[in-house]
């Protein structure tokens, strides 16, 4: 086995790969992230190749359908996890990881079971990020369904269902407001540190290769929807909580996972302002946002 390690949002990640896998061929979007830093891990996860594990004797959480992806989730009577990831139906729809997750997620095992590099892949990668959202949810980290452009040393966050238009707003500030660029355009980790929220590039960006070590203070969080008008508004805090909870990734029915995600939310909420933004796909609308949201 060869041992690499990675950095995510000031967590460290083990991932063990048996020698003949490469690590850079099979989560290339890693590479940003590789840390020669001794100390402890969030998580370990071993990687292996082979049949998928037995799991019927597992208690079946649900079939949940991921971006078009299906994910079999499963409970053993020990509190362990087993996640079955399958390709988008798009793809195939075949399975391609096994996720076996111990002691809260701090150890893990992941089968390939695909035989091809796209399945190894999207297989692995989406272990990862699950694993990290579950294994951080009690260390005031958030995984967020987010789209995130930089501005004046701010990060700024859009969130809404896949579809509705957060990448196109980014893309709009990016072009209409001066000294935009883009840290992540899909799953951007949001943690609590020393009392300030950040915002911190991950591996994981959807279908915009965007995989940034970087991190900067949160400006704003906006929540986005299509409008035949542009406008925007403060949220209140209740409101906030109520759209944010969803955009995070989050087990409902594991209590230390869920009540670790309320909690951070609630800490956030107090020190980040969170606003709707009903907008049309326009230069207009990325200049009525940055003027509401701006900071400094």
């Amino acid at each position: 086995m060869t041992s690499h390690r990675y950095k995510v949002a000031l967590h460290r990640l083990q991932v063990n790969f048996p020698d003949h896998l490469s690590a850079p061929d099979i989560i290339p979007s890693f590479t940003p992230f590789v840390c020669e830093e001794d100390g402890d891990v969030l998580f370990t996860m071993d990687v292996e190749e082979g049949t998928a594990p037995d799991f019927s004797g597992w208690r079946e959480i649900g079939q949940f359908d991921c971006g078009g992806a299906n994910h079999g989730v499963y409970l053993a009577a020990d509190g362990s996890y087993a996640f079955e990831i399958s390709l988008p139906a798009c793809d195939g729809g075949l399975l391609s990881c096994c996720l076996v997750a111990h002691d809260d997620f701090r150890r893990c095992r992941a089968v390939l079971t695909g035989s091809s590099v796209r399945q190894h892949q999207f297989g692995l990668n989406n272990a990862l990020m699950m694993a990290f959202a579950f294994a951080a949810a009690e260390q005031n980290t958030l995984l967020i369904h987010a789209s995130v452009i930089r501005n004046g040393g701010y990060g700024y966050l859009f969130t809404a269902p896949s579809g509705t238009g957060k990448s196109t707003h980014t893309h709009l500030w990016y072009k209409y407001i001066p000294g935009s660029d883009l840290m992540n355009d899909d799953n951007p980790v949001v943690r609590i540190v020393d009392g300030e929220s950040r915002i911190y590039g991950s591996p994981w960006s959807g279908k915009t290769p965007c995989y940034r070590n970087i991190s900067a203070p949160v400006g704003a969080i906006t929540r986005i929807e299509q409008r035949p008008e542009n406008t925007i508004r403060r949220m209140a805090p209740v409101e906030a909580f109520a759209m944010l909870l969803p955009a995070v990734s989050s087990m409902k029915w594991d209590k230390r996972v869920y009540v670790g995600i309320c909690d951070t939310i609630s800490r956030l909420l107090p020190i980040t302002p969170v606003f709707w933004l009903g907008c049309r796909p326009d230069e207009e609308a990325a200049k009525v946002c940055y003027a509401a949201v701006k900071r400094g």
